[in-house]
């Protein structure tokens, strides 16, 4: 991990850092209005959205400045095998640097204890870097979405075996 950069769990001091984060990136985007993650409720208190059974969130700071996001819960509306790696955003500064990658590992290592077997995300397909790094995890291309996550605007789903 760079050098000066904290890698930690949540805390709910970070909820207003971690809501503008995510407005930012899906703005920069065009990921606004009705069915992307930006309208989702728990984006104004994403720490208490995670203080629940089977859910970690995870947040990159440096200098006591939160630079992105991301973590796992469960999959509404599917099996209870099955999560979803969620709410991974960075600010630019943050990107290139491995934390996607730490977020994701991080993740699955969390969510194997839970009792998970198996990983859903969705994303949008311009967001390249983002897929390109699901890929390269071994996440699966899926023909259609996944649950009931209200995000019908996404146009990539993706599936991994824990």
């Amino acid at each position: 991990m760079p050098e000066n950069f904290i890698f930690r769990p949540i805390q709910q001091a970070d909820n207003a850092q971690v809501a503008h984060i995510i407005r930012t990136v899906m703005t920069e985007y065009g990921a606004v209005g009705e069915g992307f993650s930006i309208m989702d409720p728990e984006v104004d208190h994403m720490y208490e959205a995670y203080q629940i059974p089977r859910a970690g969130m995870y947040v990159i700071e440096k200098a006591g400045r939160v630079l992105g996001c991301g973590g796992f819960g469960p999959l509404i509306g599917a099996e209870t095998h099955i999560c979803e790696l969620k709410k991974m955003y960075f600010l630019p500064e943050l990107r290139g640097l491995g934390f996607g990658k730490k977020v994701v590992m991080q993740s699955f290592e969390e969510a194997r204890k839970a009792g998970y077997t198996h990983c859903y995300l969705e994303t949008l397909l311009y967001m390249e870097p983002a897929n390109t790094l699901y890929r390269k995890l071994g996440f699966q291309v899926l023909d259609g979405p996944m649950g009931a996550t209200g995000h019908g605007s996404c146009d990539a789903w993706y599936l991994i075996q824990l």
